[in-house]
Parts: structure tokens; C-alpha cells; sequence
């Protein structure tokens, strides 16, 4: 049976941080715009939507404003992928030695443990990225303000979002980089500043890994052309990712909303600053009420969705195991 089979984790690693990034290539502008709509206050619309949130971007930041922190997810979303897509398939391996079938609770065990495996490279990842991409969304409330009063004469709301992207000149984004982040972070506060947020972080990477994984593998087996034959098209592959990652990543998207307001260093005009997580979710349900929560779902459903579908793919092509000259493995195959 598969399960006796030696599995090659540097071959996983290497299979995990290919997959991470092409998959973050892709669906990058996504992203950012996510991180945009999770940041907006109740009385600081600037953004509708997604899309409107994108053409906004463009328009003031230029088209390579949609890859802002781009540079710093790139670098280190190869050991993030890679540690995550590999102690999965691990820890799989490891409860499955007895040469039994994973029951359900033992492939959410192993999620479990490979969502707090990577962690240790998440939270710093996305620390860094979120200051970067919420750079422009600052600069823009910041011109905004100036002609908040004689916009609400002119008429209201709308007319003070009209001006602001319409009748002005773009705004001036500050132009700092991750390294420059960094380092203010750990002269400041060392190493732990890197780590703000890591409650936030588990709270969500953990649960999700615990939906994701063991509804990707049943999905997974279901594109199998017979009981006897384990491989699997690399299309139902995609299919499995999204379908698992879109259902994962609604499900905790709560904690990811917490999770970006307490890692967001600069804050707007009037922006509350929290004291924790449960502070964090006090305030926003007290000011901005329960659907504040569901901020940006859709974006981030759009972006795990194609993410780990692509990921998937990339990481069952078998990369590592083609460059070390080991056999393919899956820990996906009944």
C-alpha cells in the first residue's frame, strides 16, 4: 500500500515552495486588495469593493501598486508553503503507519499540527506584508481629509469619494520597504515585534488546515478513475484545492479580519488601536457591528480558492522529486 511507501520530505519542501510561488504570483493584486477592504473603518469608505478597490490602486498608485509587499511574500512564502504542504503530507505519513486508512479525526489532527508548524514563518510574513500593502490606503485617507469639509457642503459622502479620486491630483504613497520595516521592528521591540499577532495567526491558520486538508484529500480520492488506479488528473487536482480552500478560507475569514487589524501598525485618522484579540473583537462589534467580520471574504476567497488549487497542482507535478531523483509520492492516493 501506499502508506509503506519512504516518503522524501526535502523533496516536499521543495515541491511546497514552488507551489507557494506561482500561486502567489497569480492571485497577488487579490490579495492586496483584501488586506485594503479589512482595513476600512466603518466611517472611512474609501473603497466599495474589490474591484473598485483595484481601479482605485491603479489609478493612484500605478499598476504596480497591485504588488505592493509582493516582494517580501515571494521571499518567504517558499518556506510558508513549503512547511505547510509538507508536515501535512508528514504527519499524514506518520499516523498512517500502522497501514490503516487516516480516519477523518486523525487527517484534522494533521492538519492541526502542520497549521501550527507554519506559524513560525506566517506571522512575520504577513507582519511585514500588511504594512506594505496598506501603505496606499493611508496615504489616500490622509489627502482625503483636508477636503472633508467642503465636500459634505457640496454633497455628502459621495461627493467627497468623488473628489477625492476624481477632481484631485493622486495621492503620494511613502515609499518603505520590508527591510526597513523590519529592522524599526526588532530595534524597537526585538524579534517579538515581528511576531505581532502570532494568537491572531494561530487562530486562524490552525482551523483552517483543519478544514482544508483532511475536505481536500475526500474531494481528492473522488477524482480517482477506479478503486485501483491512484492517480489522479492534474484538473481534478485544481478543482480540489479550490473547492477546499474557498470553503476553508470563508469559514475563518473572522480571524483573518481580527488578525489584519491587530498586525496594521500605522493607523488612519481616528483609527482605533487594540489591546488584544479579545479587545480587538469587542471593538469591532461594538463600532462596527457583526458583518464587520465578513470584511473582505469574498477577496479572500479569491484568493486561497485559485491559490491552493494552483498550489496543488504545482506541488503534485513533483518538482523535488524530479530534482533529487526520488519516486512521486501522495499522501492522497487510497
Amino acid at each position: 500500500m501506499a502508506q509503506h511507501q519512504q516518503i522524501s520530505l526535502p523533496a516536499k519542501l521543495i515541491n511546497g515552495g514552488v507551489a507557494g510561488m506561482v500561486g502567489v504570483t497569480c492571485v497577488f493584486p487579490i490579495d492586496l486588495a483584501k488586506t485594503r477592504l479589512q482595513n476600512q473603518r466603518g466611517g472611512q469608505q474609501l473603497y466599495k469593493n474589490m474591484m473598485d478597490c483595484l481601479v482605485k490602486t491603479v489609478k493612484s498608485e500605478g499598476y504596480f501598486g497591485m504588488y505592493r509587499g509582493a516582494a517580501v511574500n515571494l521571499t518567504l512564502v517558499t518556506p510558508e508553503k513549503a512547511i505547510k504542504l509538507a508536515a501535512n503530507d508528514f504527519f499524514r505519513h506518520q499516523l498512517s503507519r500502522d497501514g490503516g486508512k487516516l480516519t477523518v479525526s486523525k487527517e484534522m489532527l494533521a492538519g492541526c499540527l502542520a497549521g501550527m508548524c507554519q506559524v513560525s514563518i506566517t506571522t512575520p510574513m504577513e507582519m511585514l506584508k500588511i504594512q506594505l500593502q496598506d501603505a496606499g490606503r493611508l496615504a489616500a485617507q490622509q489627502r482625503l481629509m483636508p477636503s472633508v469639509v467642503s465636500a459634505l457642503k457640496m454633497g455628502g459622502t459621495s461627493a467627497l469619494l468623488s473628489r477625492s479620486y476624481n477632481a484631485s491630483p493622486a495621492p503620494v504613497v511613502r515609499k518603505v520597504s520590508a527591510t526597513q520595516i523590519a529592522s524599526e521592528l526588532l530595534r524597537t521591540k526585538g524579534v517579538t515585534g515581528l511576531y505581532r499577532g502570532l494568537g491572531a495567526t494561530l487562530m486562524r491558520d490552525i482551523p483552517f488546515s483543519v478544514v482544508y486538508f483532511p475536505l481536500f484529500a475526500h474531494i481528492h480520492q473522488l477524482g480517482q478513475p477506479s478503486p485501483g488506479v491512484t492517480t489522479v488528473p492534474f484538473y481534478w487536482s485544481f478543482l480540489s484545492g479550490l473547492t477546499a480552500g474557498c470553503v476553508a478560507a470563508v469559514a475563518v475569514s473572522p480571524c483573518d479580519v481580527v488578525k489584519t487589524r491587530l498586525q496594521s501598525i500605522r493607523k488612519g485618522t481616528n483609527e482605533e488601536t487594540y489591546n488584544g484579540i479579545v479587545d480587538c473583537i469587542r471593538k469591532i462589534l461594538r463600532k462596527e457591528g457583526p458583518g464587520a467580520f465578513l470584511k473582505g471574504a469574498g477577496c479572500r476567497a479569491l484568493v486561497i480558492a485559485p491559490l491552493f488549487g494552483i498550489a496543488q497542482v504545482v506541488y503534485f507535478v513533483g518538482v523535488g522529486e524530479f530534482v533529487l531523483g526520488c519516486t512521486p509520492y501522495s499522501m492522497y492516493s487510497s
